[in-house]
C-alpha cells in the first residue's frame, strides 16, 4: 500500500496500512532485527552497494513525493511486533505528515501497546480493531453515519 500511494497519491482517497513494512532499507540493513539476514537471499543485502540503491528506489519510506497531496492514511502497528517493528508505521506517519502537501488528508497512527504482528488474538478485540479500520475508511469516503435519520432528526 505504501508503494502504491507513493507512485500515484492522487489515485486514492483513503489507504489503510496495517502493520506496514515501509522502511525496507532501514530494517533490512540491520542484521540484529529478527527475520532480516535470513531474507537477504530473496530481497538482497542493502549492506552491499548493488542492492542498496535498488532497494532505496522502491522503499516506501524513501519514495514519498514531497509536496504532493496524499490520501487519508490509517496506519496501525504493535509495540511488541517482531516482524514489523513499531517504528516503521511511526516513522512513515511522521514522514508523510512532514513531506506531503499541507492540503493532504489526515494521516493517523494507531499503535497497540500490548500487541504483536497480528494484533489482537481475542476475536472480540479483533472485531473492534477492524471496526476502527472501517470507521476511518467510511468517514474519509463520506459514508459514515452521523447518527441522524434520513429526515435529519437525531435517532433516540
Amino acid at each position: 500500500i505504501g508503494s502504491s500511494i507513493n507512485q500515484d497519491p492522487g489515485l486514492f482517497k483513503v489507504a489503510v496500512l496495517g502493520v506496514p513494512f515501509v522502511d525496507v532499507v532501514g530494517t533490512m540493513i540491520d542484521a540484529s532485527i529478527p527475520l532480516t539476514a535470513g531474507e537477504w537471499v530473496e530481497w538482497g543485502n542493502p549492506n552491499e552497494k548493488k542492492y542498496f540503491q535498488y532497494m532505496m528506489e522502491y522503499s516506501p519510506m524513501n519514495t514519498i513525493q514531497e509536496g504532493k497531496s496524499y490520501p487519508a492514511c490509517w496506519l496501525t502497528g504493535g509495540l511488541h511486533d517482531p516482524r514489523v517493528q513499531f517504528w516503521e508505521p511511526t516513522k512513515f506517519t511522521q514522514s508523510l505528515r512532514h513531506l506531503a502537501s499541507k492540503d493532504s488528508a489526515p494521516v493517523c497512527l494507531k499503535m497497540e501497546m500490548n500487541a504483536g504482528h497480528f494484533s489482537a488474538s481475542d476475536r472480540y478485540k479483533y472485531i473492534r480493531e477492524l471496526a476502527d479500520d472501517y470507521s476511518f475508511m467510511l468517514d474519509q469516503l463520506g459514508l459514515a453515519d452521523d447518527g441522524s435519520t434520513s429526515s435529519g432528526k437525531a435517532v433516540e
